[in-house]
């Protein structure tokens, strides 16, 4: 599903307009991205949770010279399903 198609599906079964759909889509990512970049954590019960993990330094090689290189220490987005979107998956 494209943004477009949720739009679509999120103002058929809400009775929002399409530019209001589209509003709160905005806002969520927009709060959600600014929570995970000060460090916090976003759950939604039954939905999941959204959190920031910690990726260490590491040495890699590059694979056009195989040279030893480092690989600096980063942060990523995580995404952790809760169980009532783990069994509707599952269709349990």
């Amino acid at each position: 599903m494209n943004k477009a198609e949720l739009i679509d599906a999120i103002a058929k079964d809400t009775g929002l307009t399409k530019k209001d759909t589209e509003a709160f889509i905005k806002s969520f990512v927009e709060n959600v991205s600014k929570e995970m970049e000060n460090g916090g954590d976003v759950q939604l019960i039954g939905f999941g949770t959204f959190s920031v993990g910690e990726r260490a330094a590491r040495t890699g090689r590059n694979p056009k010279t195989g040279a030893n290189i480092t690989i600096a220490a980063s942060k990523l987005p995580k995404f952790k399903a809760g169980k009532a979107l783990k069994d509707r998956v599952n269709k349990k």
